[in-house]
């Protein structure tokens, strides 16, 4: 379904909206409680990448769909691979079928895991039979995929001997492997990390019976901090619930948005984000996002829709997500008259003050690009194509922008 966001106001100075617990959390933790049943969960993402996860999690099926969803898929890779006696075919979309996945792949077999892979070499569909894992040692490249890295993380208490694993090189997405690892702890599971070696201590007795609440996703909150950067001086907008010591790594949006003119308050669950100043134009907005790149689509829109200049670093992972999300921006933002130049890690968007109007955004099958766009509609109208891809991650994103002033028309 294609919708039309016509030229929107937001309908008064603060406005509330309530967001859904982190993707990234949720996933982790549905993970670990099918480990730890004793776990029980709170404010579980609504998104359709975690009903995928916890759909899989709890099938007793030889087959295993988990269409685009390329969490659920690295995740479900390692948990599989220990499920001794249990045999199944893991697979996914016709994009999914072009992610790699042999690093986590060669890792896993390093450590005695059975998977084969169906079609393509190094690619899903995988067919894993699960076995007892004794081998603990592994080495990775560090600037793959945190989700890899995360994965094995993730099943290594349930290993014979745990799991200690040497990161080669600079790494990447810290603060993910960071929430990995605190997750782990948090039901009383032993880890370390120091310099580029991770140890996860082998779980001999099950975790105390223990509730856990799931933050909300910053990552979702990055449209906000968006909407609010191309408002007036004055606008706010609060959103729950959140946390000033946050395990993820999007909540460098608090720091990254200052340079848009935005202040962030913490109140007890919540966050306040107000536009307190107007941005120079002769501004130049760099940031190395080698720890936060799901929202660097939010902040070239952001700094297009601004009429500024911006060079983004650390993005190497953007070309094997949902899209390469490096040539849909550059696409897209060109279709509205902006100028972007793009490396294999790097964007760099020139400075302008024209935008075209009544463009439509194609999404590629991928819900931040539908979303990252979305604020234009304060200044532009625009069409986004295929918009409810957004419910791999926020379903209910087109109703909130609606209940802060966004016109939108299906």
């Amino acid at each position: 379904m294609d919708i039309t966001l016509h030229k929107s106001h937001i309908n008064s100075r603060q406005s509330h909206i309530t967001i859904t617990g982190s993707k990234s959390e949720s996933n982790r933790l549905l993970l670990l409680q099918a480990l730890y049943p004793q776990i029980e969960l709170r404010n579980v993402s609504n998104s359709d990448d975690s009903d995928l996860m916890a759909e899989a999690l709890k099938s007793s099926s030889h087959r295993i769909d988990i269409h685009h969803a390329g969490t659920a898929m690295r995740f479900l890779t390692a948990y599989f691979a220990i499920q001794e006696g249990r045999e199944v075919t893991l697979t996914g979309s016709k994009r999914m079928k072009e992610r790699p996945i042999k690093i986590l792949v060669e890792a896993l077999k390093d450590l005695g895991a059975d998977i084969t892979y169906l079609e393509n070499e190094g690619f899903p569909p995988l067919k894993i039979k699960g076995k007892h894992l004794t081998k603990h040692k592994i080495a990775l490249q560090a600037n793959v995929s945190s989700q890899y890295i995360s994965a094995l993380l993730l099943i290594a208490s349930r290993l014979e001997n745990g799991i200690e694993l040497h990161l080669e090189g600079d790494i990447t997405s810290v603060p993910y492997i960071k929430m990995t690892l605190s997750l782990l702890e948090d039901i009383g599971i032993k880890t370390a990390f120091s310099g580029n070696t991770i140890k996860v201590d082998p779980k001999v007795d099950d975790p105390t019976p223990k509730t856990l609440t799931v933050e909300s996703d910053w990552s979702s909150a990055s449209y906000f901090f968006s909407i609010v950067a191309l408002c007036d001086v004055g606008t706010e907008i609060t959103l729950a619930s959140y946390k000033e010591n946050s395990l993820q790594g999007d909540s460098s949006l608090v720091e990254f948005y200052k340079q848009f003119g935005v202040e962030t308050t913490f109140a007890k669950h919540s966050i306040t984000l107000l536009k307190s100043e107007h941005v120079s134009r002769e501004s130049l907005i760099e940031f190395d996002l080698t720890n936060a790149p799901d929202i660097a689509q939010t902040i070239a829109v952001s700094c297009f829709a601004l009429g500024l200049a911006c060079h983004l670093t650390g993005l190497h992972t953007l070309k094997i997500k949902e899209t390469d999300r490096l040539v849909a921006l550059k696409n897209e933002i060109e279709k509205l008259g902006g100028k972007v130049e793009i490396t294999e890690n790097a964007l760099h968007l020139s400075a302008s003050d024209h935008m075209n109007e009544g463009v439509s955004i194609a999404t590629y099958n991928d819900h931040r690009m539908a979303m990252a766009f979305a604020p234009l509609a304060l200044k532009i109208p625009i069409i986004i194509k295929d918009a409810m891809v957004v419910t791999k991650s926020y379903p209910t994103f087109w109703m909130d922008l609606e209940s802060i002033g966004f016109r939108i028309a299906k």
